[in-house]
């Protein structure tokens, strides 16, 4: 399967999870076009100033992987600054946010994958 970018949904969402600005959703795919238990594989993009909120993952994990831009991560707690070709890892009942606080947009994959078998 090809999916060109012309095929990519692109979504935007006024305060993701509580958090301050616009962020910028493209469904890299689609969850029906997968056959795993991956709920989300997207590219968010963050501008300066944006960001998404302090959420929990239950039963599920979400992988980061930072494209470019300068990440400020919440992980637990604890307030990480996250670069370009690095991974932030949120496991089973863990909680995490993301800003950016830099001048240049932040763009980073998302993939969320489940415990659960996935809706079709």
């Amino acid at each position: 399967m090809l999916k060109r970018q012309s095929g990519i949904r692109r979504e935007q969402m006024d305060k993701a999870r509580g958090g301050v600005g616009v962020t910028i959703f493209d469904h890299l795919l689609e969850k029906t076009e997968m056959k795993t238990n991956c709920r989300m594989f997207t590219k968010i993009t963050l501008e300066p100033g944006a960001s998404i909120g302090y959420h929990r993952h239950d039963k599920e994990e979400d992988i980061y992987y930072i494209l470019s831009g300068i990440a400020t991560i919440n992980d637990n707690g604890e307030t990480r600054t996250v670069y370009p070709g690095e991974v932030v890892y949120t496991g089973d009942g863990q909680s995490h946010s993301v800003e950016n606080k830099g001048q240049v947009p932040l763009e980073l994959v998302s993939v969320i994958l489940t415990y659960e078998a996935p809706e079709r």
